[in-house]
């Protein structure tokens, strides 16, 4: 492999007893410590999950939205869609926008679909990760759950990350007397470095442990969101208990592609990952993208080329499967891919076949906007229960307010929503909206090689893509291929991370409106399987993410010991 254009920040760890790997380190303590009581990967998953809660409450929480791609031991693969959805009083003119084009055209007057009650869509979390752990988990709930509940109840140190948070969003959570309490307590963020105790927050975990996800979805806790969303006033939401009461995740079958021998396993809609990770493969599979180079101005213009196509699809054809009709099957074909070279403009001189310099796909347009504020978990056990999950309460802070009593933060998923009626994503009751998330596997001989994700928006699955390129074709170790610099397109500008500023203006040759950025979508953790059950987990500077690997393991079986005998006297193992 030729020298590479960056050096990785992080290490890896190894280790054959199981691999926790989350955005933060007392989510992936919580993890390891599930693991090495005896649990599974997915107790492990769930858990982590729930301290993530805690300790990244701008990110993810139980009344909040994602995905959980879970395979089994057994080899069989399933997707948990725990995706928030609009409530059923909800109607598509329930928002005034501000504007009927790009890039103003998702926003609404007074910014009620972003903040406040009237922002907060159904929540799907807990009932997720409860569904899951009561399939598949094998410790008892109250033992998964608390880590989380000490992480609370007892606090945890601030991280500058979280500080930061607090900073960003200090000008809307000032409005909720509850929030601030918590995070702006004397009218100034929580330092770095301070304690943080969420005591109503722990009662309402305790509450979880008792009752499960009845306890949001029927219960106290979904009594009192309900409450406060129709308490609103003139931001009053729509939420109700029965909408709570009625919520469950959805089981979905996973999208698989093939690239160059290997397997790629993902969501299937609303989720654009699987579909369109697929389909982004098969545009570059025609094409020695090894012998381009890692970071060549070729290499990323090809790049650019492929994602610019993959973005015009997804904006033609996504959303619920519920309510519009996505041509899954054409769009990840490889004939579909073969009827799209033509669309991926000057690259006849990257491939030796004639014919490719053709002419430009449809004109691009701004796809919805999706928050960025998202957190990822990879998780896998010695027996091969593997958990790639990414959960989000959507904005940063998610409607920025709190549920007073409980410690919860909603969502703010109705922001996702186009306020124009008649269109592919204007609200509708019970519609979900289309994710990037990306909870990616690839396989090899139908055997697990990688799992990996990461939070970011609209950047998610692109990210992704550039992992398993710079995996498969780059020969890149884990650690590298996550921490590797990205490029993110979807037909206008061309963002580039600092590492590839040296091909910044060869690509403006090409035509392309490059922009330097400091970072493209957020921390990608990772974890890879060796033959062996070697497994080695990563995370890349984006994030605070961290790795546990469980080593070592039980003594070998009949060593005990034999007090006032002499060695030679033990018996023979």
């Amino acid at each position: 492999m030729r020298r590479l254009p960056f050096t990785c920040e992080k290490t890896p760890a190894r280790g054959q007893g199981g691999m926790v790997v989350t955005n933060h380190p007392l989510g992936t303590a919580a993890g390891y410590e599930i693991l090495a009581a005896g649990g599974n990967g997915i107790d492990a998953a769930v858990g982590a999950l729930l301290a993530l809660c805690v300790v990244e409450p701008m990110m993810v929480g139980i009344a909040g939205g994602g995905l959980a791609h879970v395979r089994l031991s057994d080899g069989s693969h399933s997707v948990i869609d725990g995706l928030a959805h609009a409530a059923a009083g909800t109607s598509t003119d329930i928002y005034e926008p501000v504007s009927d084009e790009p890039p103003n055209h998702m926003e609404t007057r007074d910014r009620r679909s972003a903040l406040g009650p009237s922002a907060v869509a159904v929540p799907g979390n807990l009932a997720a990760w409860c569904e899951m752990h009561s399939r598949w988990g094998k410790l008892p709930f109250a033992d998964v759950i608390d880590p989380a509940v000490r992480l609370a109840e007892r606090g945890f140190v601030v991280t500058p990350y979280l500080e930061g948070a607090i900073t960003e969003a200090a000008e809307d959570l000032v409005q909720d007397k509850v929030i601030a309490d918590l995070f702006l307590a004397g009218g100034s963020p929580c330092p770095a470095g301070s304690r943080l105790v969420q005591s109503d927050f722990a009662q309402s975990l305790r509450l979880i442990a008792r009752e499960g996800a009845a306890a949001l979805h029927g219960g106290a806790l979904g009594v009192a969101l309900a409450e406060r969303i129709a308490t609103g006033g003139p931001d009053a939401g729509w939420v109700t208990q029965t909408d709570l009461a009625g919520y469950s995740p959805r089981e979905r079958s996973v999208i698989r592609g093939s690239y160059r021998g290997f397997t790629v396993v993902g969501p299937p809609p609303p989720a654009s990952s699987g579909v369109h990770i697929a389909q982004m493969l098969n545009l570059l599979e025609p094409y020695d993208v090894a012998a381009l180079g890692f970071g060549s101005e070729a290499a990323l213009h090809l790049m650019a080329e492929v994602l610019r196509v993959g973005f015009e699809d997804r904006r033609a054809a996504s959303g619920d499967p519920d309510f519009i009709d996505i041509p899954v099957e054409r769009l990840i074909s490889k004939a579909y891919a073969t009827d799209c070279q033509a669309r991926l403009r000057d690259v006849a001189d990257l491939r030796d076949v004639a014919g490719l310099r053709g002419v430009a796909g449809p004109t691009a347009a701004a796809s919805a906007p999706e928050s960025s504020d998202t957190t990822h978990v990879t998780v896998a056990d010695a027996d091969g229960n593997v958990v790639s999950a990414t959960h989000t309460i959507n904005g940063i802070f998610g409607a920025r307010f709190m549920v007073p009593g409980t410690g919860i933060i909603p969502n703010n998923y109705m922001m996702n929503f186009d306020p124009h009626p008649g269109r592919a994503l204007s609200v509708a009751p019970g519609k979900r909206v289309p994710t990037s998330m990306a909870p990616m596997m690839i396989l090899q001989d139908d055997r697990l090689r990688w799992a990996l994700g990461l939070p970011g928006g609209l950047r998610i699955f692109p990210s992704a893509f550039q992992a398993i390129v710079n995996l498969i074709d780059h020969g890149m170790t884990l650690q590298q291929a996550i921490e590797a610099p990205r490029i993110w397109t979807e037909g206008h500008d061309l963002e580039i991370e600092a590492a590839l500023k040296p091909q910044a203006e060869a690509l403006r040759a090409r035509g392309h409106d490059v922009r330097v950025m400091p970072h493209v979508g957020g921390g990608m953790n990772a974890i890879s399987v060796s033959p062996d059950g070697t497994m080695e987990g990563a995370a890349c500077w984006r994030a605070d993410g961290t790795v546990a690997a469980l080593g070592g393991g039980r003594a070998r079986p009949g060593v005990r010991f034999w007090p006032g005998r002499a060695p030679d006297d033990a018996p023979e193992h």
